[in-house]
């Protein structure tokens, strides 16, 4: 089966969140899959790309960790600030979307507070079933 290109609006869940959210690709690139735009591997920038995954329970993640501290070590997830440094890997080699190679499902982005990042949607939109209009017919007057 071929690997499904990822565009604007994908469903993105971390191992340390606690939410699904999706990925905004900015309006500048030029390539568009079925209306949204197409994302590339360098599309991981935190908060611009990459939104807030809610509670964050990684003990890695400073207020996480503080937080847990202040309740005699029961874990106390904290409101996340992702911190992705690295790009998503691997990315479609041989497809470039603005001279990057393309995002696709399979790839993932890993979080400096201990969370990996995956895809669970590819943010295409489905293509709509055809629309049929019945018409009533035409009653005869009795």
């Amino acid at each position: 089966m071929a690997e499904s290109y990822v565009c604007s609006g994908a469903l993105l869940r971390c191992t340390m969140g606690t939410a699904q959210v999706p990925l905004t690709v900015l309006p500048d690139k030029l390539v568009t899959l079925s209306g949204p735009p197409m994302a590339n591997i360098l599309d991981y920038k935190p908060l611009v790309n990459i939104p807030s995954f809610g509670p964050c329970r990684s003990l890695a993640y400073p207020p996480t960790a503080s937080a847990t501290a202040a309740a005699q070590g029961a874990l106390t997830p904290m409101p996340c600030v992702p911190n992705t440094v690295t790009p998503w890997m691997p990315g479609k080699m041989d497809y470039l979307v603005k001279n990057q190679p393309a995002l696709t499902k399979s790839s993932t982005c890993v979080c400096a507070w201990g969370g990996s990042i995956s895809l669970v949607t590819d943010g295409q939109m489905p293509t709509p079933p055809p629309v049929i209009i019945k018409t009533p017919k035409k009653q005869l007057p009795k």
